[in-house]
């Protein structure tokens, strides 16, 4: 008996079908990066807030530690903060600072200070970030030195 072989297509892929695939991919992570993106940008604000509160605590550890005052100095003009013995951060593009603190505390018109003492006091304040709709404020309370950090309601 004789087999007759019917015409039978090749395996694999053609070009086109592979060149489909490969645009289809491009087009779906060019997608997700930009909502990655904007995913990032939203929580850039919040974690520049956590960072400064955390600076905050650590300038309030190295007063109690070194037994005596230590400053978390905030630039205004160019928004930004160092703590004692840490590098300077600057905040996030477009993040506008307000700060409230005591007078004496001033190192100049575009620099000031969050002070805290050996007993783990503080002078005290709040340091408003605000960046697009959000807003976010780190409060610092005199009498414990407390560093507080929250959300404030969108604008």
């Amino acid at each position: 008996m004789a087999v007759v072989a019917l015409h039978t297509r090749p395996r694999g892929f053609t070009l086109i079908e592979l060149m489909a695939v490969i645009v289809l991919l491009g087009v779906a992570l060019a997608l997700g990066g930009m909502a990655m993106g904007g995913a990032l940008q939203r929580d850039a604000l919040p974690a520049a807030a956590r960072n400064l509160a955390a600076a905050l605590q650590w300038t309030r550890a190295q007063a109690m530690a070194h037994r005596h005052s230590e400053a978390l100095e905030l630039d205004l003009a160019q928004p930004g903060y160092q703590a004692p013995g840490l590098p300077h951060v600057a905040l996030p593009r477009g993040t506008a600072l307000l700060l409230t603190t005591a007078l004496r505390e001033r190192v100049n018109a575009s620099a000031a200070g969050i002070r805290f003492f050996a007993d783990g006091t503080s002078s005290g304040g709040r340091i408003l970030l605000a960046r697009g709709r959000q807003r976010w404020a780190i409060e610092i309370a005199w009498l414990t030195g407390q560093v507080r950090v929250h959300a404030l309601p969108m604008r």
